[in-house]
């Protein structure tokens, strides 16, 4: 078990140095500095300006070399003019003697947002903080609600639940999360349409609206009534994913011999699926589980977008629009972290719920 850990870091180790390297050399193409300097200069600035521009600011010579400096791995580039001295690592203030040798990503420089104009990991933590807890509702929501359809489901194959629940199942992966995100608004919070307007008359609510239409106050304090709806948008697509990987591996699982062994023996029906069936039937679903951090981290783009809810998606999405390098290669180093480290747990946790894996 050791080794294959070992393994699987080396591995983790030199994907995400390709991974961070490929996106480093897109960040910083010819075009994306040219603009970048323009934006940060005038829009105005000659050929030559921009030349200029970026040698001050150490955005010439070799690829591999700024990779390096960028990474924390090789000395931090400096520039000197009229006898004034910059570099990457010469902050404002601080001498040359003073300054540290090395200051990329692995000794916590992650830069300086040109959009947001703080550090990097200055917004990627504020970002982080708001889907991390948005995450983790979509997660108590949306598994055990999967789980359970999924199991019910498959339990049965081919009853009248079974139609009912993968039919749920169904239309709820083919349904993007922009139209059900809309259709949740619009039925529980518009004034004008759906069951508010109803609610209200009735004087069952207080306000205009069951629920609001925007998560914006939930960055300062999450409520059942700010949070429901960009939940419920996302845990909805997730749940119908989930559920039928896991009514496969159920009737999958129930169709087996030590199955039909148990209920000769006179087991019941609960007793043979809750202690021989729904472990087995369990791992594949728990591989499809893990899969879902990434997802919700970088996936959550228009469901964040849609409720002005500022996390990671959104965070990405201005530093996209905006040519932000350094808050781009942050958010790739967050994405191709969370990738790899889930994909780490669920390969561990694959070994020890599938015994012919551990013992092989």
């Amino acid at each position: 078990m050791l080794n294959f850990v070992i393994r699987r870091l080396a591995v983790m180790v030199l994907t995400a140095l390709v991974l961070t390297f490929v996106v480093f050399t897109l960040t910083n193409l010819p075009p994306n500095l040219e603009k970048l300097a323009k934006s940060e200069g005038s829009v105005r600035m000659s050929d030559e300006a921009v030349a200029s521009w970026l040698q001050k600011n150490g955005h010439t010579g070799p690829m591999i070399a700024r990779y390096g400096q960028w990474l924390g791995v090789l000395p931090g580039w400096t520039f000197e003019e009229n006898g004034t001295v910059t570099g990457r690592c010469i902050a404002k203030g601080m001498t040359v003697q003073d300054a540290p040798r090395y200051c990329g990503v692995l000794q916590g420089n992650w830069g300086f947002s040109t959009v947001f104009k703080q550090p990097v990991l200055d917004v990627l933590g504020r970002s982080l903080g708001h889907t991390g807890w948005l995450m983790l509702w979509v997660m108590i929501v949306m598994v055990p609600s999967s789980l359970i359809i999924g199991v019910l489901s498959g339990m049965r194959e081919g009853s009248r639940l079974d139609r009912v629940l993968s039919t749920f199942a169904i239309a709820t992966t083919a349904t993007p999360e922009y139209v059900s995100g809309v259709i949740l608004v619009a039925v529980f919070a518009s004034a004008t349409a759906g069951v508010s307007p109803w609610l209200a008359e009735q004087g069952w609510i207080s306000g205009k609206t069951l629920f609001q239409g925007t998560a914006t106050s939930a960055m300062d304090k999450i409520t059942f009534w700010n949070f429901t709806l960009p939940v419920m948008t996302i845990a909805l697509y997730g749940i119908g994913y989930i559920a039928r990987m896991t009514r496969a591996s159920m009737t999958e699982v129930m169709t087996q011999q030590y199955i039909r062994t148990a209920r000769l023996k006179g087991a019941s029906f609960s007793h043979v699926v809750l202690k021989h069936a729904l472990r087995n039937a369990l791992i594949a679903p728990f591989t499809v589980i893990m899969l879902q951090f990434p997802w919700l981290l970088n996936g959550v783009v228009i469901v964040e977008t849609l409720f002005n809810y500022k996390g990671f998606g959104w965070t990405l999405v201005q530093a996209a629009g905006n040519n932000d390098i350094d808050l781009l290669l942050g958010c790739s180093v967050v994405a191709v972290f969370v990738v790899l480290v889930t994909q780490l747990i669920s390969d561990i946790g694959y070994v020890f719920l599938n015994p012919r894996i551990r013992l092989a």
